[in-house]
């Protein structure tokens, strides 16, 4: 198969389960957002050795969040609910409530999620002991929030966010000419995937050079570089996946809330990795099914591109999940110094 004259290989991605959660971080202005964001999701790219992957998902505006300010929406991806939970009140303690004027909310509806739902892992529960006992927990409606004093005012957090069950390792092995072709093409795929909701790629810029095979000759190492796709190896390793004309490999990882999120964000971009022209060939990566449940085949998913489907999928981003899962402008205003209904003291 053969698309703008790119080959498709005869293969699968194999991805596995992982738990997820969605937040909503706001802020004074969009750039203090993203920067809580970026910060969060830093040292973040897999789960051999981060603890989890994460990413920004998308951009919200004022209107759409939950405290009617500039919000991001943020994915974070780990292997149990435990090294979850770990991670949200880590990164969040250390990259949001750091941060000058933020908030942050859960950002999965329980009610509307196509995801799963897994657990719901402490925000605002673990944090807000940072506030000494001057900590106010505030009730709106059936959800609670905590409002910690700063310096700059208030940092106001959802009590916990809902996690869903979820898939990762979803991937594409771009095979080009040369360097300027796989970043041309490679970019292109990413840029389209971040077109859809409820997905990320969680490496620097969304692009992997160092795709690694599980094992090594090195007692302890977990992973080794995937010698069959390292150009400078064709003809010294026993075995390769490349030919001649191939002077540059690199991979997108992608997470997402569900198989068939991950499934539109591979065909997004085998999409656009084809038009990029210079891709000699797309595959991914298995583990002869072995790794995880869910495998998506090349040829299955670029049998699609040009259905209608594939079209939306290429188009800007909808679908229930993509916004924040909580009521906009009736939420707490972080910093607003208004009291306040409380549910009975500062450190309970």
């Amino acid at each position: 198969m053969r698309i703008d004259g790119t080959l498709i290989d005869d293969t699968f991605a194999e991805a596995f389960p992982m738990k997820a959660t969605r937040l909503v971080i706001t802020a004074h202005t969009p750039t203090w957002a993203r920067a809580a964001a970026q910060s969060l999701c830093g040292f973040a790219t897999s789960v051999i050795d981060c603890g989890c992957e994460a990413g920004i998902e998308r951009e919200i505006d004022a209107a759409d969040t939950p405290d009617g300010r500039p919000g991001i929406a943020v994915l974070m991806f780990a292997v149990s609910s435990k090294e979850l939970a770990k991670q949200i009140m880590r990164r969040v303690g250390q990259c949001v409530l750091t941060c000058p004027t933020t908030a942050v909310y859960s950002g999965i509806d329980p009610h509307t999620s196509r995801a799963p739902l897994s657990d719901l892992a402490p925000l605002g529960g673990a944090l807000r002991f940072f506030g000494d006992g001057w900590q106010i927990a505030k009730m709106l409606g059936d959800t609670r929030y905590w409002r910690v004093p700063v310096m700059d005012g208030e940092f106001v957090c959802e009590e916990s966010t809902v996690t869903v069950k979820a898939v990762g390792g979803g991937n594409l092995l771009l095979l080009a000419r040369d360097i300027d072709h796989a970043l041309a093409a490679a970019e292109a795929a990413v840029a389209a995937m971040h077109q859809l909701p409820n997905v990320i790629t969680p490496f620097p810029g969304g692009v992997v050079r160092s795709g690694s095979k599980i094992g090594s000759k090195y007692a302890g190492a977990v992973a080794s570089t995937n010698d069959p796709f390292c150009p400078t190896l064709v003809g010294v390793a026993k075995r390769t996946e490349l030919t001649a004309e191939v002077g540059c490999v690199l991979e997108i990882v992608i997470d997402g809330l569900t198989d068939a999120d991950v499934g539109a964000a591979m065909t997004a971009g085998i999409a656009a990795a084809s038009r990029a022209g210079g891709v000699l060939r797309i595959s991914a990566g298995n583990y002869g099914g072995k790794l995880g449940p869910y495998h998506f085949h090349l040829r299955e998913l670029a049998a699609s591109i040009g259905t209608a489907a594939a079209v939306a999928a290429a188009g800007p981003r909808a679908g229930s999940q993509s916004g924040p899962q909580s009521d906009p402008p009736s939420g707490p205003q972080a910093g607003d110094g208004t009291p306040g209904p409380d549910d009975g003291g500062s450190t309970r």
